[in-house]
């Protein structure tokens, strides 16, 4: 899929079965399986809502937002190392990544006009800094991000990436590694609402009780 990128369009409709719309453009349609499990990734469909509303619902705080909000997910990500780079920089200066290094798509989709640079592509062209050495870690693979990493490891290469900070960790960790179980530093969180702690976070921050920056 790297190499022959596709787009997607997904939306929610009236359905009984509350499943998901997606249109997928595909530049092969043998990318078809890797497309399917990046959306499945990104939109969590692979969690087990039930078991997560019974747990969070137990809690007093919690449970008139689980009634709220039943079966909210976690949201991941279809590409790991991109969400890392936009987790430490932001959306201002990912959206300037992009402009200035982005790929442009041989047929753009609406507003989408390039693909995010690829970490080899950042590592070289912005060598200083924090951002330089997260390219630089995932482009060698000191750092990996993909289905099969192991967390823990790949928290431990996070954090000794110069400049890269505990709470941005924890961001990857949830989304980029789809971690059910994170919480920031310096938050005081209920063990009660383990295994399910992102969660927990999610619907405090739908119901804004809580901010992640």
């Amino acid at each position: 899929v790297d190499e022959r990128p596709g787009t997607t369009r997904t939306g929610h409709g009236a359905h009984p079965g509350g499943w998901l719309d997606a249109r997928l453009h595909l530049t092969d349609p043998r990318d078809l399986t890797t497309a399917v499990q990046r959306l499945r990734r990104l939109f969590d469909l692979d969690a087990d809502p039930y078991a997560v509303d019974e747990r969070l619902a137990a809690d007093p705080r919690l449970a008139p937002l689980v009634a709220a909000r039943p079966g909210l997910r976690s949201p991941g990500t279809a590409d790991p190392e991109e969400l890392a780079v936009r987790a430490l920089t932001g959306r201002t200066e990912a959206e300037r990544l992009v402009r200035r290094y982005g790929k442009a798509l041989d047929a753009p989709c609406g507003s989408l006009t390039h693909l995010f640079p690829e970490p080899a592509v950042l590592a070289g062209a912005e060598p200083g800094g924090t951002l330089g050495a997260l390219t630089a870690a995932l482009a060698d693979h000191a750092v990996r991000l993909d289905p099969g990493a192991d967390r823990d490891d790949a928290q431990d290469a996070l954090l000794s990436v110069p400049g890269l900070d505990a709470r941005t960790v924890a961001e990857i960790r949830t989304r980029a590694l789809g971690d059910p179980d994170v919480a920031p530093p310096g938050l005081d969180v209920p063990d009660s609402w383990r295994p399910w702690r992102s969660y927990a976070l999610n619907h405090l921050r739908a119901a804004g009780e809580w901010e992640s920056r």
